[in-house]
């Protein structure tokens, strides 16, 4: 069975995560965030391990243990009754990440919508990275140049799966308007593209 799914596109610092959130509190939308998933690993867990290593340098973790890492949580979910398949809808946030994550997934999602929060201004980016930095106590959300570099690998790896998915499902949004505002835009569009 494949999971009814909405992607959430944007660099990192776009705004992602606080929709994904607001979303996943609506009745039968189920919201997962990759790098959530991976910063709750206890620090012993191999996997942490990987994630600290590549993120502290701006990169993406490795495709083969951040699937693997999904697709566990999502099971997980599942059989403890917080992901229901048939009647929830799968909200994506950092997953994903590029043409190969696609391609692995491509027989586990159906994709119905993706809401590219876009942010022209870079300057905003970093300033809201920062914040999130000191707010929640984010090591790679810190240092500029990491920041950067983050912005970079998000422009070559991610941006491509716009074109991967195809015109007729992205939205674009502008994710430089208030947290509000960008809900709207994305609640004014989502009854029609879940049906």
């Amino acid at each position: 069975m494949k999971y009814k799914t909405i992607l959430l596109f944007g660099a990192p610092g776009a705004g992602k995560g606080t929709q994904g959130k607001i979303l996943g509190t609506i009745p039968h939308f189920f919201h997962c965030a990759c790098g959530d998933v991976f910063r709750s690993l206890s620090a012993s867990n191999p996997l942490a391990k990987i994630f600290i290593e590549y993120t502290g340098r701006g990169q993406l973790v490795p495709d083969e243990p951040t699937v693997k890492l999904w697709r566990n949580f999502i099971k997980n979910s599942e059989r403890v009754g917080r992901f229901h398949p048939k009647e929830d809808v799968l909200v994506l946030d950092g997953i994903p990440r590029n043409l190969h994550q696609a391609k692995m997934l491509d027989g586990v999602l159906d994709v119905r919508a993706i809401f590219f929060l876009h942010c022209k201004n870079f300057n905003s980016l970093v300033q809201r990275l920062q914040r999130r930095a000191l707010k929640e106590n984010r090591l790679d959300d810190a240092n500029l140049d990491v920041i950067r570099h983050r912005l970079k690998v998000y422009e070559q790896e991610t941006e491509p799966l716009l074109s991967f998915y195809g015109p007729k499902l992205v939205h674009r949004i502008d994710s430089t308007q208030s947290p509000t505002k960008v809900l709207r835009d994305v609640l004014g569009k989502i009854e029609k593209a879940i049906r």
